[in-house]
């Protein structure tokens, strides 16, 4: 009978169980790993000695690469709070408590990523000069300090107490109780148990995604003027919902409140693409908040990020500790704007007042408000909160002693039980979040329960409602019809030189809805007419020439088929509910001859057509943000045996044709064909090429400047993430692996 077990919980996450050894490895760590291993029944629920506890794994191998396909592959947090606390490893007399830790596997780098980005996510910013450097007052700083040391039982414990390490290397190396792990390659691994060995692999391929663990169908989502769409009403543990979030709607632009595990699969069921996204609201720091981030970095610009000075402190030392890159990189992918608190911040007519949350890391409970005709609509988004028996028993008045005064508790109070239309709140329960019945006397107009791991209890139902996803709350109706503005923005911005009654024939077009899954032009088909999108994403199609890419708002479907009178390169089908503007063939074509387009069109054909088919740029849908590029590129012929330079260069190099090799060290490493690129080193981080390239076979290649590519946030994640791959493929090849 074999001594070692494999399971292959999801795209890209297993589980070996060595039950002799007393080992149990997750292998690979996306978001949502937990609840994946929740569904497949590989954590259950157990009892020892009158003690009920979840199974579940003692260690987690890590990915090699943080990042695969755009999403985070190394998101330890969780799986190991699962460990401690709802297995019990940590907790005192528990029957697990054995003083054996959880463990972390993986790459040195990785490992020690993953032991100061866990140790922010407990505690967040660890010193009161921390604080104040955040712009809160020291007598401020010293009661947040209090508070957090309350929640922290007296102690700033660093994450090592809490789990071992095992840094994994070329040769074998001994996990415990005589089982080794080996690294083979690039995030495939050997688990070795006395004469058993097995083989996990924890890459994806080029087109999967990780997924996951619940189905969401489709919505269709009418544009309000002021509304609240309900995104998550889960927590980290809910297998069946995603985590604790909302979307606003208002004036027809789209605002998320946090960004928890699995963002684009929500925002995919909803039909909002992330290029229609205009900003986020942040509460805290946690994963079921922040792990979709990636996401929001892989828009065509950069996405508004609204926070107090205080958490987007927070969340800087833990995202930069992830993904080790310095605090003012992280940002640069947003728009930074910071809110202040216990004030009303103005946001183009949305006002948004942030308060301070008593929780173990830095949190913001979020008022929104805007005027309307009988006085001000209200939504209040309260996560994450602490019951008010937790804060009571904090109470000491002993200002030298860790807790908080009674005075603050009553602050908390009335907070808790202002008035709103409605109010969202965190009623999960346990010493780190809400309980429902502190709201039982709220005065608010509706208050919905969310944050919970299960179905709402029955008396949870006699105080607040439910909220299925997807379900919308309007607090104000449109008369407008957003889709209309959408279409004229994108058209003057795509023809800025045209006249706008020139644009009104094109506006004056039918406005269609595709459903999800539905094809709107077909591979080697003639476009009869072409698709403004406004809403949704549609997806590009080429399997011979393994072009998969995602398109959003703004694209322009057929366009070039239509003008040009040839067939399509590639199959466009709807991801999702889809709004396009119809452009009749005919009359697009005169609108382009009778503002003199054409030609312009035509010079940056060739240029966008091969943007469009490469993986780095093939999700910048923005058709201006495609001819800007297009205008900036130029290409350059190459011969065989050219050899480009070592040294700090201001641009990526795209291969169009032929063929390069890269060398590291002396060795070869990398073949680069068309679409592949380098050189993102010196535009990423301002560094020296300290590799060799070598034109294979005469070639062609596009310059791109590297300031142009810094302002896309897409573009930019991208490169991070091929750097990122390419230092563990060349750190491999310096040290071979043993035979």
């Amino acid at each position: 009978m074999s001594k070692i077990g494999k399971f292959q919980v999801a795209d890209g996450l297993f589980l070996i169980e060595i039950p002799e050894a007393g080992l149990f490895v997750q292998c690979g760590c996306p978001a949502d790993s937990v609840k994946h291993l929740m569904k497949r029944g590989l954590i259950v629920v157990k009892e020892k000695e009158g003690v009920s506890y979840e199974t579940g794994p003692n260690a987690i191998l890590l990915s090699d690469v943080l990042v695969q396909n755009g999403s985070f592959a190394n998101l330890a947090e969780f799986p190991a709070l699962q460990m401690l606390y709802r297995q019990g490893m940590m907790l005192p007399n528990h029957p697990n408590n054995t003083g054996a830790k959880p463990m972390l596997i993986g790459l040195p780098e990785q490992v020690d990523a993953q032991i100061q980005y866990i140790y922010r996510g407990n505690y967040g910013l660890v010193t009161e000069a921390e604080i104040i450097d955040a712009g809160i007052a020291p007598a401020v700083a010293r009661e947040m300090m209090r508070l957090k040391l309350k929640f922290a039982f007296g102690k700033i414990s660093p994450a090592e107490e809490l789990l071992e390490t095992c840094r994994v290397e070329n040769r074998p190396v001994e996990i415990r109780n005589g089982v080794f792990i080996r690294r083979l390659r690039l995030n495939v691994f050997e688990f070795r148990y006395q004469n058993e060995t097995v083989t996990v692999d924890l890459n994806l391929s080029p087109n999967e995604r990780y997924s996951a663990p619940y189905p969401l169908g489709y919505h269709d989502i009418k544009r309000e003027y002021f509304a609240v769409i309900h995104s998550g009403e889960g927590d980290g543990w809910n297998v069946n919902r995603p985590c604790m979030s909302s979307i606003l709607l208002f004036q027809g632009k789209i605002y998320l409140i946090d960004a928890g595990p699995n963002v684009l699969y929500s925002l995919t069921a909803l039909g909002i693409g992330v290029n229609e996204i205009e900003g986020i609201f942040h509460t805290h720091c946690h994963d079921d908040h922040i792990a979709g981030f990636t996401t929001l970095m892989r828009s065509d610009h950069r996405i508004k990020y609204y926070a107090t000075a205080l958490v987007r402190a927070s969340v800087a030392r833990k995202l930069s500790a992830l993904m080790t890159i310095s605090e003012k990189n992280l940002f640069e992918y947003f728009e930074v704007h910071d809110l202040k608190f216990d004030l009303w911040n103005e946001i183009d007519g949305l006002e948004v007042k942030p308060v301070f949350s008593p929780h173990p890391v830095e949190t913001s409970v979020l008022m929104f408000r805007t005027l309307w005709e009988d006085g001000y609509r209200s939504y209040a988004h309260f996560a994450d909160i602490v019951s008010l028996d937790v804060l009571k028993g904090f109470i000491t008045e002993d200002e030298n002693e860790i807790g908080v005064s009674r005075e603050y508790y009553d602050q908390v109070r009335e907070i808790y039980l202002r008035k709103f239309h409605i109010k969202k709140i965190d009623a999960g329960g346990g010493l780190i979040h809400g309980d429902a019945r502190d709201f039982r006397h709220d005065p608010s107009d509706k208050i919905i329960l969310s944050h919970t791991s299960g179905d709402l209890t029955n008396s949870q139902k006699e105080i607040g409602s439910g909220a299925p996803f997807g379900m919308v709350d309007v607090l104000i109706p449109t008369a407008h019809n957003y889709l209309n503005s959408y279409a004229l923005a994108f058209l003057r911005s795509y023809f800025p030189a045209a006249p706008v009654h020139q644009l009104s024939i094109l506006l004056n077009n039918e406005l269609i809805t595709f459903n999800p899954q539905s094809i709107l032009l077909k591979d080697g088909v003639y476009a009869d007419e072409i698709y403004l999108v406004l809403t949704g994403n549609v997806e590009r199609i080429h399997s011979e020439l393994e072009i998969h890419n995602i398109l959003s708002a703004g694209a322009l479907i057929g366009e070039i088929s239509a003008l040009e009178g040839v067939a399509s390169v590639g199959t466009y089908r709807a991801a999702n509910f889809v709004k396009a503007l119809r452009l009749p063939k005919t009359l697009y074509a005169e609108f382009v001859k009778r503002n003199a387009l054409y030609n312009e069109i035509k010079r940056l054909q060739c240029n966008r057509e091969f943007i469009q088919q490469t993986w780095l740029f093939g999700e910048v849908v923005s058709y201006l943000t495609q001819n800007r590029l297009a205008k900036a590129m130029r290409v350059r012929k190459y011969k065989a045996g050219k050899e480009f330079p070592k040294g700090l260069h201001n641009e990526v190099f795209t291969v169009k044709s032929g063929k390069l090799e890269r060398f590291d060290d002396g060795k070869p490493v990398e073949m680069l064909g068309p679409g592949q690129f380098f050189g993102e080193e010196c535009v990423l981080f301002d560094m020296a090429v300290d590799y060799r390239i070598r034109v294979v076979t005469d070639a062609e290649i596009f310059h791109i400047p590297g300031k142009m590519l810094l302002d896309i946030p897409v573009v930019r994640w991208k490169l991070f993430e091929t750097y990122q791959k390419r230092m563990e493929v060349d750190a491999a090849f310096r040290v071979r692996p043993a035979t």
